[in-house]
């Protein structure tokens, strides 16, 4: 997507230990239009697939599942870092590691909102080294339900996380996937 590469390059801070800062408009700040064009875009990729559900993880994972979702005319589910009252009843859990945050989250999502019958997009911002994704699988899965597809906005191409998942035999499409990126002089490439 080139209008997401432009914008990752004109707004995108590149830091040490392989971090991309997109705050300014992905994952902090939004800018509305260019998600909505996310949205349409994960829809148009996946147009053809039966699905009835969006899941993903708080945070940033939310806006952009939910303005997907206007186009595909389907709830957002996403699950949560941490076990509020609010919660009621039985979950499904997975234990996942930040990249970001260099922290292990018990992630949850109430069973009542996944059933076997759903046919699910997982929809995140950033894909590194897949734990977020791998976690959110074990919780499709541990529903019955099924995984369509996975739509990542950024992934970074060099670590291994896309590669893992892909060789789960699962869907993924990433909209701009770094293939490398270097602090010092502030340069970004993409896989073509």
């Amino acid at each position: 997507m080139e209008l997401l590469q432009e914008r990752i390059r004109k707004d995108g801070v590149i830091k040490s230990g392989n971090v991309l800062k997109v705050d300014s408009f992905l994952n902090h700040q939004m800018d509305i239009e260019l998600i909505n064009e996310i949205g349409k875009e994960f829809k148009r990729i996946f147009a053809e697939c039966p699905i009835n559900k969006i899941l993903t993880i708080e945070a940033s994972g939310i806006g952009i599942a939910c303005l997907t979702a206007q186009y595909f005319n389907v709830p957002v589910v996403f699950a949560k870092k941490a076990q509020s009252i609010n919660i009621d009843g039985a979950v499904y859990s997975a234990k996942i590691e930040s990249f970001t945050h260099k922290k292990t989250y018990d992630v949850i999502v109430s069973k009542k909102f996944i059933s076997p019958e759903d046919r699910i997009l997982i929809i995140d911002d950033f894909l590194a080294n897949g734990c977020a994704l791998a976690g959110l699988i074990d919780i499709v899965k541990s529903a019955g339900a099924s995984v369509e597809g996975i739509g990542i906005v950024i992934e970074k191409g060099f670590q291994n996380g896309g590669e893992m998942i892909r060789n789960m035999g699962i869907r993924l499409e990433s909209l701009a996937i770094v293939e490398s990126m270097n602090a010092e002089n502030s340069t970004i490439e993409f896989r073509k």
